[in-house]
């Protein structure tokens, strides 16, 4: 089954392809891409970087543990 899926910010773009019935490499992918924000003195230009979903649901579990709202001692 087929599914895709994208959400944008102000300077991110952020997308989903799946596909649970193919066994071909590069078949799972998630994008993570910047937008350039005009008139803005700090903007990059358009970039993006791909990465299977194996290891975005790693980059996933690293966030949720180290973005934590206590505060640190």
């Amino acid at each position: 089954m087929k599914y895709t899926k994208s959400k944008s910010t102000k300077r991110f773009s952020f997308g989903i392809d799946r596909n649970t019935q193919s066994h071909k490499a590069g078949a799972n992918t998630v994008t993570i891409g910047t937008r350039g924000v005009k008139n803005q003195p700090y903007t990059v230009s358009s970039s993006q970087i791909t990465m299977t979903v194996k290891e975005a649901k790693s980059l996933q579990n690293f966030l949720n543990a180290n973005l934590i709202d206590e505060t640190i001692s």
